[in-house]
């Protein structure tokens, strides 16, 4: 379980595609205090981690690094079928009992794969609009919660099956959105509440 609260954008090195695809992703974690098989949610896809090291070799200029294994399944319904040696990747740990909950709680279960529309100046903030497929846009309301890339969002408004969120400078410079723009796509996880209602909803 995850927080959408990104601490480092890591940065993928290798990729090595065989039954399932091995990325190798560099980080600035104290990788000393990260357990083999532990989670990592890497742009929002929650991630095991297979292998780790500091060596320059793997992970680039001495930096550490680590390995997760990615499956035909997940390459499916994310982003990361387009990974390759140099994209950019929002990470964050695993949230731990007693961590301070400052985002929303976040699975790393990404629903899908959607598009991003149209991005507008606001202030010295930026407005980004998105359209998700119908099955994914009825579980999107003004004010509620995303993540999008695995960054924890508050949705400000809906039209149809498009919705708007504000980026305020600092997340613009501390994660992905600086390398994101309008014509490309964005892994997107809906509100776990949000789905539990409807899907109770359907039942009465």
């Amino acid at each position: 379980m995850f927080t959408g609260l990104i601490t480092d954008v890591g940065q993928v090195t290798a990729v090595e595609r065989r039954g399932d695809t091995r990325f190798t992703i560099a980080t600035g974690f104290d990788l000393d205090t990260v357990a083999i098989g532990a989670s990592i949610a890497c742009n929002g896809v929650c991630l095991t981690v297979v292998e780790k090291g500091h060596d320059g070799g793997q992970g680039g200029g001495g930096q550490g690094w680590f390995k997760v294994d990615v499956s035909a399944e997940t390459h499916s319904k994310t982003t990361t079928g387009t990974w390759q040696a140099g994209t950019p990747v929002n990470l964050e740990r695993s949230l731990r009992l007693g961590d301070e909950l400052g985002g929303h709680l976040v699975y790393g279960h990404v629903d899908g794969v959607i598009d991003i529309v149209d991005v507008q100046p606001d202030g010295d903030s930026q407005r980004w609009w998105f359209d998700a497929p119908p099955h994914l846009a009825r579980f999107i309301a003004a004010k509620g919660s995303v993540a999008l890339d695995g960054v924890s969002l508050t949705v400000n408004s809906v039209e149809g099956t498009r919705f708007g969120i504000n980026i305020i400078p600092h997340t613009q410079e501390k994660t992905t959105f600086q390398h994101l723009k309008a014509g490309g796509v964005i892994n997107l996880e809906v509100d776990m509440l949000a789905r539990y209602v409807a899907r109770l909803a359907e039942t009465k």
